[in-house]
């Protein structure tokens, strides 16, 4: 069983988790659309000066929200570098993948999540929540099979934003207690747009084509206004989540972007999943679904045990065991 702080509300984390796993496809879609002729670097670049500038309306009517002292300010670049790497990395896969393969790869992710926050966050983990990420994990093998042989290199980028964003939502659960989600993003993106404008105006025709500029035309500006957009909100969505719910909850809730990523996929670039992709996709919802019913039953049965006990003489109801 997790063990939850005093502050925790995993259902509400969860619901918030949810949001992300909607937004955040939407977004990759976005950045696919747009790779065909911006470069990566510079859809960078706009997705995050766009995220200071829809936050700073709501930074001016409370500005006590990006007060941090000297670790949180720390801990909050360290976020920002893994966020610029993992975001880079995802953008720069999804100009060669389809959408579907590259999140499914990608989806290594909430299993290394998994980990981190047994080992580094000491949040308890027992036999049922590993197995049903397992099998969550297995469902994400199923939706589309990564041929390396395929893709070649680029298969391998996926791996690097898996890897960056579990030790991103590490750093975040670590401060997120502490940090107004608002505030956080807010400094995050002046943090990134303070080192990749100016990286993005040295390395102009350097010869690297991800890293040149171009001159947006036609709907690319509305489509960069929606990158912003979806990037901002769904990020500040799973900031709130870990704030409400402990990291090894809510990873196995992340695998449902996998079959949101393959519907947006099919609608908006026609990839159509095969017959053992579908099963996947049905294996990835039941396991998912099957830790939102075992986090409702377990935090119900942890109010229970906190409650004071109506007949003192009888012993005090045992905690739940470990799943």
């Amino acid at each position: 069983m997790t063990v939850l702080r005093a502050a925790d509300r995993p259902l509400l984390g969860i619901a918030l988790m949810l949001g992300f796993c909607i937004l955040a496809p939407m977004g990759d879609a976005t950045a696919k659309l747009l790779g065909g002729t911006l470069p990566v670097g510079q859809l960078v670049t706009v997705r995050f000066v766009l995220q200071v500038l829809f936050l700073v309306p709501l930074v001016l009517m409370a500005p006590q929200v990006i007060r941090l002292n000297r670790r949180l300010m720390y801990l909050t670049a360290l976020r920002t570098l893994f966020h610029i790497a993992g975001i880079g990395a995802m953008f720069l896969s999804l100009v060669y993948l389809p959408i579907a393969e590259a999140v499914a790869i990608a989806f290594v992710m909430p299993f290394i999540l998994l980990l981190l926050g047994r080992f580094v966050l000491h949040e308890e983990i027992g036999p049922r929540r590993m197995a049903a990420c397992a099998v969550g994990f297995g469902g994400t093998l199923m939706v589309v099979q990564p041929s390396f042989a395929a893709f070649g290199a680029p298969a391998l980028l996926p791996l690097v934003v898996a890897v960056v964003f579990a030790l991103f939502m590490l750093v975040t659960r670590t401060i997120a207690k502490d940090v107004d989600p608002i505030g956080l993003q807010f400094v995050s993106g002046v943090m990134a747009s303070v080192v990749l404008v100016p990286a993005l105006w040295l390395l102009d025709g350097s010869g690297l084509p991800q890293l040149d500029a171009v001159m947006p035309s036609g709907n690319a500006w509305w489509l960069l206004a929606l990158l912003g957009l979806l990037g901002t909100a769904g990020h500040l969505l799973m900031t709130w989540s870990l704030r409400f719910a402990p990291s090894a909850t809510l990873a196995p809730m992340q695998y449902l972007e996998i079959p949101v990523a393959t519907l947006i996929g099919w609608a908006v670039f026609g990839d159509l999943p095969n017959g053992l992709a579908a099963l996947g996709i049905a294996v990835t919802l039941a396991s998912g679904l099957y830790i939102v019913a075992r986090e409702r039953a377990l935090n119900a049965a942890a109010i229970r045990t906190a409650a004071p006990s109506q007949a003192p003489q009888e012993a005090a109801p045992r905690p739940p065991a470990a799943e």
